[in-house]
Parts: C-alpha cells; structure tokens; sequence
C-alpha cells in the first residue's frame, strides 16, 4: 500500500492507494497553520487513520509548497512559511519511524499524471498548473526532476519571452511579488488572465465569466482570451526548445478551458525553432486529486510496500 500526503496552506490530504491505483482510504484536514510541531502531528495523525481503515502500512510519499534543499537539507521556498528552514523529511522519518519522500507539489502532480494518468507511457512528461499561480514539473521515466539546486520546474518565474510593446508595459508597471519584472506566472496563471480582462475593460470577473463573454461575442473578453493563448504558446515554446517533453499537460483551473486545446497547438508551432511542434497537450486525467495521489506514487509500483 502507499500513501500519499497532499500538504496544502489550507489543508493537508491524505490518500491510500493500492498497487493498482485503486483508492483505499481519503480524508482531509485544515491545515494547522503557522505550527510547525502540528503540522508534523497532523501528518502522523493521517498516516495512522489510514493504516487503521485499512489494516495496511503502507510507504508514506508527501508533496509540499516548497522543496527540500540538497544543501541544507531544510524546506525552502515554500509559501507555507512555517515550514521553511524545518528538516522536514528528517522529522517526519523519525516520527513515522519509516523512510519518508518528499516533493514539490507540481512534481507530485506530474507523477500521478505519468504513472497512470494523461502521461502514461510516456518518457518524459512536462505537466503545467495554472491557477491562482503556476508552476510545473517534470517527470523522467516516472521520477520526478528535482535538479541539483531543486529547481527543476520552476517555470513561472522565468521572463516571459518573445515580449510585444503591451507585455513590455505590463512588466514595467506591475512587478512580480518575487521581485523580478516580466514573470510567465503574472501573465499565463489563472490570476494572469483575470488582470489582463481588468487592465481592458476596468471590471474584475473570474475565468470562466471571461470565457463565457466570449462566447457571447464580447471582444474584450475574446482579447484576453486570444492575448493569453499567445502568452501560453510563446512561454511552452522557450520551454519546448529545452526540453521537448513528450506530452504537455494542463493542470489548475485554467485547464478546464476548452478552447485552449485547439489554438494554442497552432500557435506553438509559430514560436518554436524549427516551427515544427507536435507534442500532444492534455489536461490532467485526475484533476484536483492529482497532487495526493503523486505523493503516494513517490513510491513506484516496483518497489516493496
């Protein structure tokens, strides 16, 4: 058996699966947050009601908001704050009394999609979450990709490329909250596409208002939805060019816009080198529960429970 940690700002998941897949045990919990001591009970408190509801033990994986330096060997990086500077795995190892894995939450995510999700069977799975933010991960013959600094993935905050005058003043005058100007996340998250509507129409409506007005024939609304294709395309190009995964695939809110599927394929292959791009877009097999169950699967299927 393997269970999985989800462990959100808001709320920590946990899930049992079996060697299969199949589902065996889930329950939530709020987040205690601020504490790190009842962060760490909470966690045990899961992993035991899972073990009790299902007379299994099982491998314990955890996905986080953050990474684990290979330096320090603490959290870094993690807008869960009080987790940052904690040697988290260490802890939980010693309170669990069993090997612990951790990774970051897209990794977490990009490995459930890979091992039996919208990337099964392929080699290497690029899996992007746009939501209030975004990030990415990226899987290797179903490991995830941490890289030497822990960075791996760490898409959003890289320059939007290619940038036009409008994108030019847009960074200019909004500045990232992690201080650089021009960040993909301010322009292709969920939050990216709600203030491109704004700075156009001077009102502030969420996704799916904006996707239904187009389709209405709104043109502003059809702008910002043709501007954030651009954007989306542009940003998977410069990331394509490197690292040419073989299926992308859409998490987080905004992957439930449909239309994306069909246009941003087409304009890919504008910005890519070479202008051929074929790679298949998808969107996540399993949705929010995505995270959870890649923690769990931390622990391959080859390996002893």
């Amino acid at each position: 058996m393997r269970i999985g940690i989800d462990l959100g700002g808001t709320k920590i998941e946990v899930i049992a699966l079996s060697d299969q897949g199949e589902e065996l045990f889930r329950k939530r919990i709020p987040t205690p947050r601020g504490s790190y001591t009842d962060t760490l009970q909470a966690i045990k408190r899961l992993v035991d009601d899972a073990e009790l509801a299902t007379q299994q033990t099982g491998t314990v994986g955890i996905g986080i908001p953050g990474t684990i330096s290979p330096f320090s060997q603490k959290v870094k990086n993690a807008n869960s704050v009080w987790l940052n500077g904690q040697p988290l795995d260490k802890d939980l190892e010693q309170l669990l009394q069993r090997p612990v894995r951790i990774a970051n939450d897209a990794n977490c995510m990009t490995v459930s999609e890979a091992t039996d999700g919208a990337g099964k069977g392929k080699n290497i799975v690029l899996a992007l979450i746009l939501g209030t933010g975004c990030g990415s991960g990226i899987v290797i013959n179903g490991k995830p990709h941490n890289g030497a600094n822990g960075l791996g993935g760490e898409w959003g905050h890289n320059p939007l490329p290619w940038q036009d005058e409008e994108e030019q003043a847009v960074a200019k005058a909004t500045p990232c909250y992690c201080g650089k100007q021009g960040c993909i996340e301010q322009f292709v998250s969920g939050t990216g596409l709600c203030d491109d509507y704004q700075r156009r129409s001077g009102t502030r409506l969420k996704g799916d208002e904006i996707v239904k007005l187009a389709e209405q024939g709104n043109k502003l609304a059809e702008q910002s939805l043709q501007a954030y294709e651009r954007r989306l395309a542009k940003s998977l190009a410069s990331y394509t060019n490197i690292l040419d995964p073989d299926v992308i695939i859409f998490a987080g809110g905004v992957c439930n816009i449909e239309r994306l599927y069909k246009n941003v394929p087409p304009l890919l292959q504008q910005y890519i080198f070479g202008k051929e791009c074929f790679t298949e877009i998808k969107k996540a097999q399993h949705g929010d529960s995505s995270g959870v169950r890649g923690a769990a699967w931390l622990w391959g299927v080859d390996e002893k429970s």
